[in-house]
C-alpha cells in the first residue's frame, strides 16, 4: 500500500462527504488505540476545530494516559465522560427489576460498555449537530470483533476498508507527519475489555488474518483458517440490517 496515496484518498472521500452532507462536524470515541488515533489524524485536518473527541473509561482505564497524551500532542478538542455510573446503575436495575433471576454474563457486561459508549456519542453528535464517526477496520469487521449497535454503529467510517496491518502503516506515516510518537499506533490492540490482547482472544495473529483477507497464498492454509471462515461465518448478522418481512 502507498501510504501517501492512500492518506490523500481518504481525505478527498472525507471532504467529499462533509460537502455532500453538510457535516459541519464529528464526534469520534478516543481510546488511546491504533484506529481511533488514526482516525483523529484524518478528521483534524479536515474539520480542524469542528470535532471532538470523546474518552469513556469505564471506571479508571489503565492506558487512558495515552488518550490524554494523544489528544494534546494533536491539540485536540476533547472531553471526559466516564461512564462507571450507568454502567454499574444500569446493571444493577436490571438485577433489581428481575428479582435477581436475570444474571447478567460477564460476555453480555463487556458488551455493555461499547453500548453505552456509543450512546454517548451520539448524544453529544445530536445535540452539536454533528456526525459520529466509526474506528473499526477491515480485520475486525471481517471477523465480527465489535459489539453490534455498540462500536460498530457510526454515521461513516474512514478506515474500515483498510487491515489491521494497513490501517498501523497509515497510522505510522500520520504520526511522522503529525509529530506524534509512533508507539501508539504500533503497540498491540487489546479489546479495552477483557484484559488481552486481540491476538490472545482470537487464536490467531493479525498476520494471519490479514493475510487471509488479502489473499496471501501462503495464509490460505493451516489450522487457522477454519477459525477465520467460522468467525467470518457466525458474524456475518452484525454488518446486516434487522431482517424483516418483504
Amino acid at each position: 500500500m502507498n501510504v501517501k496515496q492512500e492518506k490523500e484518498r481518504i481525505i478527498a472521500w472525507l471532504k467529499l462527504h462533509k460537502e455532500q452532507t453538510n457535516c459541519k462536524g464529528v464526534v469520534l470515541g478516543l481510546s488511546g488505540g491504533k484506529d481511533s488515533t488514526t482516525v483523529a489524524m484524518l478528521l483534524k485536518e479536515v474539520w480542524g476545530e469542528n470535532f471532538v473527541a470523546v474518552m469513556m473509561p469505564n471506571g479508571k482505564q489503565k492506558d487512558i494516559d495515552d488518550s490524554y497524551a494523544i489528544a494534546k500532542a494533536l491539540g485536540l478538542n476533547y472531553r471526559v465522560v466516564n461512564i462507571e455510573n450507568a454502567y454499574q446503575g444500569l446493571l444493577s436495575e436490571i438485577q433489581s427489576q428481575t428479582g435477581g433471576n436475570i444474571l447478567i454474563s460477564d460476555k453480555a457486561k463487556t458488551n455493555v460498555q461499547p453500548r453505552l459508549r456509543m450512546t454517548t456519542l451520539y448524544a453529544i453528535a445530536q445535540t452539536l449537530g454533528y456526525q459520529v464517526v466509526g474506528t473499526g477496520n477491515a480485520s475486525e469487521r471481517f471477523i465480527g470483533w465489535f459489539t453490534k449497535w455498540g462500536d460498530g454503529a457510526c454515521d461513516f467510517n474512514p478506515i474500515a476498508h483498510l487491515t489491521c496491518t494497513e490501517v498501523v502503516e497509515l497510522g505510522s506515516y500520520l504520526a511522522r507527519e503529525a509529530g506524534l510518537d509512533e508507539k501508539f499506533v504500533v503497540k498491540a490492540p487489546s479489546d479495552g475489555l477483557t484484559g488481552k490482547t486481540d491476538e490472545d482472544n482470537f487464536g490467531f495473529t493479525y498476520a494471519e488474518l490479514d493475510g487471509y483477507i488479502r489473499g496471501v497464498p501462503a495464509y490460505q492454509r493451516g489450522e487457522n483458517v477454519e477459525k477465520i471462515q467460522n468467525l467470518y461465518k457466525w458474524s456475518r448478522h452484525k454488518l446486516q440490517m434487522p431482517k424483516t418481512i418483504e
